[in-house]
């Protein structure tokens, strides 16, 4: 009685506020109706390597000009959202504003927008960021995601399985030639954790996917410590419009 009193005061002094807008919303870590309706969800047919959304609709496994010409190293990938909108809103307030409290409401949109059922052994494994960059951030939004997609399919998880030995310069305005360039060498497997991930299928998470420089970085990282196959969540594709 004493905690449901408490929780009633902490809702009247600290209201639940939409994720995207800060209105009032009824539940915590929701998002109004408004921010809702203009949230960039990706539906219908998708390339089933990276996730953009696709013309047309059709049952079978269809992939995109871009992963037909790239060849992906992992077996599959999905987004939930489209990075446009409210969408890129709050991957740029979880990635730069210490919004910690979207990590739950991404993750669970992040596990329903999953291909398959994982296998029981799959370790979950963010994008690293490097040291540098950690210590001004002072977190990594990929494994902040990457733990709570984890928790949820009660999967292994490894923060610090990858790591990047050679700093990037920013991606942005890069072209995909470019980006795939910059990442050539710049990420590996933690050499004390290659056994952990050696036989075993591989979660890979990260926020944004653009081109897939980063995450194909990661997967061939992935594949030297010799796993199995490997799967690819973002929160938001980055799509071209048609």
């Amino acid at each position: 009685m004493l905690q449901t009193g408490l929780q009633i005061a902490l809702r009247m002094i600290y209201p639940p506020r939409c994720l995207a807008c800060g209105g009032l919303v009824e539940d915590d870590n929701g998002l109004c109706a408004a921010c809702f309706a203009q949230t960039p969800f990706i539906t219908g047919l998708v390339c089933d390597l990276c996730g953009v959304p696709l013309p047309g609709a059709s049952d079978e496994v269809v992939h995109c000009d871009d992963c037909l010409a790239i060849g992906r190293p992992w077996a599959k990938g999905r987004a939930p959202l489209r990075y446009e909108g409210v969408a890129r809103k709050l991957v740029l307030g979880l990635k730069h504003g210490d919004r910690h409290e979207i990590v739950g409401t991404a993750a669970d949109w992040m596990v329903s927008a999953l291909p398959c059922k994982l296998p029981v052994d799959t370790l979950v494994v963010p994008v690293p960021l490097h040291l540098t960059r950690l210590l001004r951030r002072r977190y990594n939004q990929s494994a902040l995601l990457a733990q709570a997609i984890a928790h949820r399919l009660e999967l292994g998880f490894c923060p610090d399985a990858l790591c990047r030995v050679r700093r990037t310069t920013s991606l942005d305005g890069k072209s995909r030639e470019a980006r795939f360039v910059e990442l050539t060498d710049a990420i590996s497997a933690a050499q004390r954790k290659s056994r952990l991930m050696q036989g075993r299928p591989i979660l890979l998470v990260d926020d944004v996917m653009t081109s897939g420089a980063t995450l194909g970085a990661c997967a061939l990282a992935c594949h030297s410590a010799q796993c199995r196959e490997i799967y690819v969540t973002v929160l938001a594709r980055v799509a071209k419009v048609a």
